[in-house]
């Protein structure tokens, strides 16, 4: 199954976070796109540091609720402490989508629920797939011309 994975840092060394969390992802499953880091503007939440994002894509043998699973432990080794919502973070993990999986359940919904307002998701997955598709929403290019 293809599953695309947004990345984000804003605290400690933002780009090592990243390439950790990438080698970590990489561990299980199959890394078959990355985009280049993004510098962006904290959206929502308190007064924090800019965030360096990406996104990758992969393919996953994994159910949708596993890899999630998978995701939340990277988190957690990597330093991630969810004291603040929306607050800063070593690194956040979260599931774009899992091929056209619609998933609404308290743990998980696929697509992810908000990924057609972000900027930072669309525009480095744009960058490694001009063709990409949000599911329910649209060409992922055609959503960036208008946010």
């Amino acid at each position: 199954m293809k599953a695309v994975i947004a990345l984000g840092s804003n605290l400690g060394n933002r780009e090592l976070n990243i390439d950790s969390a990438v080698a970590e992802i990489a561990k299980i499953i199959e890394v078959t796109h990355l985009s280049t880091n993004h510098e962006t503007d904290p959206v929502g939440g308190p007064d924090q540091p800019k965030y360096l994002n990406a996104v990758l894509i992969a393919e996953s043998f994994l159910t949708p609720e596993e890899l999630l699973k998978a995701l939340l432990a990277i988190e957690s080794r990597l330093g991630r402490v969810r004291e603040i919502h929306w607050g800063p973070r070593t690194i956040d993990l979260d599931l774009i989508i899992v091929d056209d999986e619609k998933i609404d359940s308290p743990d998980l919904v696929l697509p992810h629920p908000r990924a057609h307002e972000r900027r930072f998701v669309l525009e480095p997955w744009a960058e490694i797939d001009p063709e990409a598709v949000l599911p329910g929403r649209g060409r992922v290019e055609e959503i960036l011309l208008r946010i």
